[in-house]
């Protein structure tokens, strides 16, 4: 377990985390995850998103920069205790990419096409560190405030005629990719 005296170094790591969610690479989730690291906000994800360690946290930043460009995060305040560090943040993006939700075994659950509109909410982001890697994250994050700021709620007619039709392009592309493999 990590000191007291370490928290200003973890809090530098849980920031870098943040940070390559917007814009990073594998390199970066190496230097700042565990290799048994979870996300335990991965449960609407796709299944590469749900597994351990860098891989998996890389791919939940693959998974968010196609729904959102301009992708930020902004750190407002933190906290740091023994090996726990609270990150306060606003994340903010454009929705140039539909936003896919996906269901307990990995399929398309829901679609959310683009709407072109930014967005700014606040989360709070908690990491659990193990030999200074990140070993578990979870968050707090304004979910309803987004969908409105992004016009998904309430939906108009229109919009829901489109969400259909993403979700279904959606499903479709997903079992074209099963298929492949």
């Amino acid at each position: 377990m990590d000191s007291l005296d370490d928290s200003p170094n973890l809090t530098a790591v849980a920031i870098r985390s943040i940070e390559a969610m917007a814009d990073g690479d594998l390199g970066d989730f190496v230097a700042v995850v565990h290799p048994q690291a979870q996300n335990r906000q991965a449960a609407d994800e796709p299944l590469a998103c749900r597994g351990r360690g860098p891989l998996a946290f890389l791919s939940t930043a693959v998974w968010l920069r196609s729904a959102y460009s301009e992708l930020a995060w902004m750190v407002h305040d933190s906290a740091a205790s023994e090996d726990l560090v609270v990150l306060h943040t606003s994340m903010s993006g454009r929705h140039t990419g539909p936003f896919i939700t996906y269901d307990s075994e990995g399929r398309p659950a829901q679609a959310f096409p683009s709407t072109g509109r930014r967005f700014s909410v606040t989360q709070t982001h908690w990491f659990r560190f193990t030999d200074g890697l990140i070993v578990e994250h979870w968050a707090n994050r304004d979910d309803l405030g987004q969908a409105h700021q992004l016009g998904w709620l309430p939906p108009s007619p229109a919009y829901l005629i489109r969400m259909a039709i993403a979700t279904r392009r959606a499903r479709r592309s997903h079992r074209a990719a099963v298929a492949l493999q």
